[in-house]
């Protein structure tokens, strides 16, 4: 069920010829043609796309520093390791300065494959200004494949949730922290727990949505 109340329901699918039985907003269509499942399937999911970039976006206005020092750096990655360490979660932890790399820790089950991971998502936040996470949002919302619409390579650029911008109040991006080794949701969301932490930490910064 998505949030437009729409459900689909293609257990009955006669391939012959190539209708579907599909349930529309509780109310039951049978021999709606296959593309008209795929059409309404789009939109749940194009639905749930706009509520995740509404929510990243608000996470992006919120979550804005008062500083951010190498001791800032290292509190905060410290955090997502203990983090992990608790929840024996199998990531990598990598926070950037600027260029420089500040922070780095990989958990027993990551492979030289997540440091793959990071730099692409990195390069991500760089260019777009935002979390990686919320350019593969918008992204898929448009039903456009990422690398190809801007012609970055796939070697080289993800925009798999993960990486989110390091801002500072009156200053902006000044650095990139993240995580790999999970489902690109749960990379994201278990960077905007630690750095909510380090928010809160802080206090109130004028910034701030």
């Amino acid at each position: 069920m998505g949030r437009t109340g729409v459900a689909i329901d293609v257990t009955r699918h006669d391939v012959d010829s190539d209708v579907a039985h599909a349930e529309l907003g509780g109310f039951t269509v049978s021999g709606a043609p296959v593309a008209s499942v795929r059409s309404a399937m789009m939109g749940v999911m194009n639905d749930d796309a706009q509520t995740a970039i509404t929510q990243v976006t608000e996470q992006e206005a919120e979550l804005v520093l008062t500083t951010f020092t190498h001791d800032d750096a290292w509190r905060l990655g410290s955090r997502l390791t203990e983090l992990a360490i608790e929840r024996d979660l199998p990531v990598t932890v990598d926070i950037r300065k600027g260029t420089q790399q500040v922070f780095h820790a990989a958990r027993p089950g990551t492979t030289p494959d997540n440091d793959s991971w990071v730099e692409r998502k990195v390069r991500v936040v760089y260019r777009f200004g935002a979390s990686s996470y919320l350019v593969g949002l918008k992204a898929r919302a448009e039903g456009a494949d990422f690398n190809a619409t801007h012609d970055l390579s796939l070697q080289e650029y993800a925009a798999h949730g993960g990486a989110f911008p390091v801002r500072v109040a009156g200053v902006g991006i000044v650095g990139v922290v993240t995580v790999s080794g999970l489902a690109q949701q749960d990379d994201h969301a278990l960077v905007v727990e630690a750095l909510r932490e380090l928010v809160a930490a802080q206090g109130p910064s004028s910034d701030r949505g």
